[in-house]
């Protein structure tokens, strides 16, 4: 897959325009229109992000945002992984969140990764070595749990 695919990463102020807006588009139509769950994506921690773009030519098809320790947990961390619709099943959702574990853990040895994954997700994750801990809780309306992966 990923050979037909450009992958970036960048800081937020390396983001053009075009990119800011290809990544809120990308987010809102999945987060926000096909899960149907109202929120507020623009959190003011997409600053504190570095951010992997996946383009199929001029399309943005998958993304994840990723933090060093102690801005959203105390170890690193990274969310809003996401794949367009139609270029699901395809592994890209595997192969983005791979990217994301290795360039944590290469910029941030020694910490663990934590997520806040949506519980209907959890086996994904679980395929991908991350361990479930604590109970089920709702996050914007749907059931979320924290995982980690144990510091390298």
């Amino acid at each position: 897959m990923g050979k037909e695919i450009d992958y970036k990463w960048k800081k937020f102020d390396e983001l053009s325009l075009d990119d800011l807006y290809a990544i809120l588009n990308l987010r809102q139509k999945v987060f926000i229109v096909e899960q149907d769950c109202p929120y507020i994506d623009a959190d003011y921690t997409d600053q504190d992000a570095f951010h992997l773009l996946g383009y199929k030519g001029d399309n943005l098809i998958g993304y994840l945002r990723a933090f060093k320790p102690g801005i959203k947990y105390e170890g690193a961390s990274m969310g809003r992984i996401v794949t367009e619709i139609s270029s699901r099943r395809l592994g890209l959702g595997k192969e983005i969140t791979q990217m994301g574990v290795n360039f944590l853990v290469k910029e941030f040895p020694n910490h663990e990764i934590v997520i806040s994954a949506q519980h209907r997700l959890e086996h994904f994750y679980i395929n991908l070595g991350f361990i479930p801990r604590g109970v089920v809780y709702l996050e914007d309306n749907i059931d979320h749990i924290q995982m980690y992966l144990p510091s390298k």
